[in-house]
């Protein structure tokens, strides 16, 4: 069980030893000190304003690793009289939480308890509803901090009583002004000892930590035990290869394949190449194949009827490759789908019918077109006064197709390109 347990106007500063990481030891204690997230931390923003008042309310930060979650949760521990608790979702179970309700009524809560429940998103739902009735009296005030969208894995009902604040990427600047409040740490901690960098090894160190300071700390730390001069040549060998931000089974995994496809569907074959590199990069070989054959279809469709059967062969050929090599056709498919001409119109047609099947009296369908194929069909009235159309000139005779309720339903609206409105002339000729 992991569980802090501590007046929040009495914070254990001792813990923050030289042992700790750069990170936990460079931690800011005041607001101004905090890097980034002026979006919600700058002047005049909410969450500024939230911390500054001291009335703290519930509230739920949402957002990647090294962005300041737990920094911003920490700080507002130290302005609130509550007595503060701190669990880790990960490892923490439905007793911790039991226990901390049951100090409830002890002397030392009289004021309340405020609990920073981290990456609670590992909590299910039972152990989610259990806080739901002190939060609601008050009696708890929760800051929960969470790498996933909340409004996918919070309940509801905690969702609605918290206010979501969203902490994002920080920026190469941002990278760099805490790299270089590292550094000064680190020098006042050994004043006998000159560090000494090139900025090239800093920028790199930034550009590789995308966005997570605590991973960029990790990185100067190592760096730093290495040698006093941060080369450039140190930087790369103190930093892994770049991670992204692609959980399979997570936020960001949409969020990729949501901008790889408006990126095609937009025309930006740059764009399309780019988000195609990040999920060849997280090895996302299924996802890829999937939603390439869904945009041939939904965003180029009749435009260019072909593009499906050229994507097919791409997606048939990448998939027996395997990577590294499946990269290629992927591409081929990517580029020719973005410069492809663009029509949703089978999209929308079906759309619209299965919205008139899911709203609508749609009726029978017409006896004419059901099937007459059997014995005691004529006595029903089925298929009698079918007409066949390859009987009659242009392959084509007038009569109803849709049901009655429905029969001037229109589904299907052509798109303004050259494949669409040449067979759309043809079909107004032979009606004509």
């Amino acid at each position: 069980m992991i569980l802090e347990n501590y007046k929040a106007d009495k914070v254990n500063k001792s813990s923050l030893t030289p042992l700790a990481p750069l990170a936990d030891r460079i931690r800011p204690k005041v607001l101004d000190e905090v890097i980034g997230q002026e979006h919600i931390l700058g002047k005049g923003r909410l969450l500024q304003r939230i911390l500054t008042s001291g009335h703290i309310s519930n509230m739920i930060f949402f957002g990647p690793p090294g962005t300041g979650k737990t920094t911003v949760a920490n700080m507002a521990a130290t302005l609130t009289h509550k007595k503060f608790y701190k669990l880790n979702a990960t490892n923490a179970s439905l007793k911790d939480v039991k226990e901390i309700i049951g100090e409830l009524d002890s002397l030392f809560t009289s004021d309340g308890v405020l609990l920073y429940l981290d990456e609670i998103q590992n909590f299910n739902k039972k152990q989610q509803q259990s806080l739901l009735e002190f939060i609601e009296n008050g009696r708890i005030t929760l800051i929960a901090s969470t790498t996933e969208n909340p409004y996918f894995y919070i309940y509801k009902a905690l969702l609605s009583r918290s206010t979501v604040l969203e902490f994002k990427l920080l920026t190469h600047q941002d990278i760099i002004k805490g790299l270089l409040r590292g550094i000064r740490i680190l020098q006042e901690e050994n004043p006998a000892r000159v560090l000494e960098y090139e900025q090239n090894a800093l920028d790199y160190i930034a550009e590789v930590s995308n966005g997570d300071l605590r991973r960029a700390l990790n990185a100067l730390e190592l760096a730093v035990s290495s040698d006093e001069l941060i080369s450039i040549e140190i930087a790369r060998e103190c930093t892994q290869s770049k991670l992204l931000l692609y959980d399979p089974d997570g936020d960001g995994h949409y969020d990729v394949l949501s901008a790889f496809q408006k990126s095609i569907r937009g025309s930006d074959p740059n764009a399309a190449i780019h988000y195609l590199a990040r999920l060849v990069k997280a090895g996302d070989l299924l996802s890829i194949c999937r939603r390439l054959m869904v945009i041939a279809a939904e965003d180029i469709g009749l435009a260019y009827p072909n593009a499906i059967v050229v994507v097919k062969s791409c997606v048939d050929a990448a998939v027996q490759l395997g990577f590294p090599e499946a990269r290629i056709p992927l591409a081929q498919a990517v580029l020719l789908l973005a410069m492809a001409p663009k029509s949703n119109s089978a999209i929308m047609a079906i759309d619209a019918a299965l919205s008139d099947i899911e709203n609508k009296d749609i009726g029978d369908i017409p006896l004419h077109l059901k099937d007459g194929h059997y014995a005691g069909a004529q006595k029903l009235g089925r298929g009698i006064d079918y007409q066949y159309p390859h009987q009659f000139e242009n392959h084509y005779i007038p009569q109803q197709y849709l049901p009655d309720s429905i029969q001037d339903a229109v589904y299907y609206s052509p798109g303004k390109n050259k494949m669409e409105q040449a067979a759309w002339d043809y079909m107004k000729q032979i009606k004509n």
